[in-house]
């Protein structure tokens, strides 16, 4: 399909096709996931149409977000924006930047709505018509967000590259990306590419996870982590057979903006404690899929981790030790890039990364 075309494909699949999440034709879009129990309360008090109309894949909502500036690319009806305005309070503020007349509709419509449920004064949430693939023509300052939230969207945009530059020049320093999509064990077939419903379903513009590691990097995020990521079953046997032996994988990443990270895990003896400071993360905090920091207890970090609670908003929750004067070479145990599909092994075997 053309650029233009996938464009069109996408607003009428989401603004004409599907009424709700239960029209879709795969789980692609709706992969079901244990919620953490912020996020259960928060969505209670959203509107049931806002949520109806909820097609995303993962958790976009990182803790510790209060007083934050946050951009959601593809917000559609409104779900996440609504759950991150009560999470980042009066003081924070949400933008959400969406394609499709109708879900904008539905999202501006409940404005006032989740401002009276919220007890806010005024509204801490906007909605913006424009196209992820296109945000440097939409009114959106350069390096004013601290957080840049994304759920099951970018897969559909032709440009990613685009995408994720937009977003590095749009975040602070020390802001980050976190966000849900859907990845694959391998490139996508060109004829695939072409199938509109597979592309409404979140499947045929799913990158290659080695092909999204690069572009990240590319654009400036220099060390992508992995926090979560779960296989996805398509039930559906005719849209199961066309795609045949791919498998597709719903992954959260976060992606930080620090002009200090290095391509490799490297080793300068230090360590971090984590003070059990974090609501909702009293007895342990979890930075990505490989790094769980219980309360209390000091653990040997790679600089780049090291720079990760360092440099950002989770540097108050910590306690920091040692410098950059030795360096003692890579960090031990540490290696490339882990396939989805070779996760479990590596847990099972209990090898361990930066």
């Amino acid at each position: 399909m053309e650029v233009k075309d996938v464009h069109q494909s996408v607003q009428e699949y989401y603004g004409k096709e599907l009424n709700s999440s239960f029209d879709l034709q795969t789980n692609a879009c709706c992969t079901v996931s244990s919620q953490p129990d912020y996020i259960r309360k928060a969505e209670k008090n959203v509107h049931h149409e806002v949520v109806s109309k909820y097609y995303g894949c993962g958790l976009t909502i990182p803790l510790e977000i209060e007083g934050l500036k946050i951009l959601d690319l593809g917000s559609g009806s409104g779900r996440d924006c609504y759950i991150a305005s009560q999470l980042v309070g009066e003081n924070g503020f949400v933008v959400g930047v969406d394609m499709t007349d109708e879900q904008l509709d539905v999202a501006n419509r409940h404005i006032d709505y989740h401002t009276e449920k919220f007890g806010y004064q005024k509204p801490n949430v906007r909605f913006v018509k424009g196209n992820i693939e296109n945000l440097d023509e939409l009114d959106l300052e350069e390096g004013s967000f601290d957080l840049i939230i994304s759920n099951c969207v970018i897969n559909l945009a032709v440009n990613k590259s685009k995408v994720l530059s937009d977003v590095y020049r749009l975040l602070k320093l020390g802001g980050e990306m976190y966000f849900s999509d859907v990845y694959s064990d391998r490139r996508i077939p060109a004829d695939l590419q072409k199938d509109q419903v597979l592309w409404g379903e979140c499947l045929s513009g799913a990158l290659y996870w080695n092909d999204f590691q690069n572009l990240a990097k590319k654009a400036g995020f220099t060390d992508p982590r992995a926090v979560k990521n779960d296989k996805i079953t398509i039930e559906n046997k005719a849209l199961e057979e066309k795609v045949g032996d791919i498998e597709f994988f719903s992954v959260t990443y976060r992606l930080w903006k620090i002009n200090s990270l290095e391509s490799h895990c490297e080793d300068y003896g230090e360590a971090v404690r984590y003070n059990g400071t974090i609501a909702a993360a009293s007895h342990s905090f979890t930075l990505d899929d490989h790094h769980v920091f219980p309360k209390g207890k000091i653990l040997p970090v790679c600089g780049n981790t090291y720079d990760m609670l360092h440099k950002t908003r989770f540097s108050k929750h910590f306690e920091f030790y040692g410098n950059r004067e030795i360096h003692y070479g890579i960090f031990e145990g540490c290696g490339t890039e882990i396939p989805f599909n070779q996760t479990k092994d590596v847990e099972e075997s209990g090898a361990s990364c930066c």
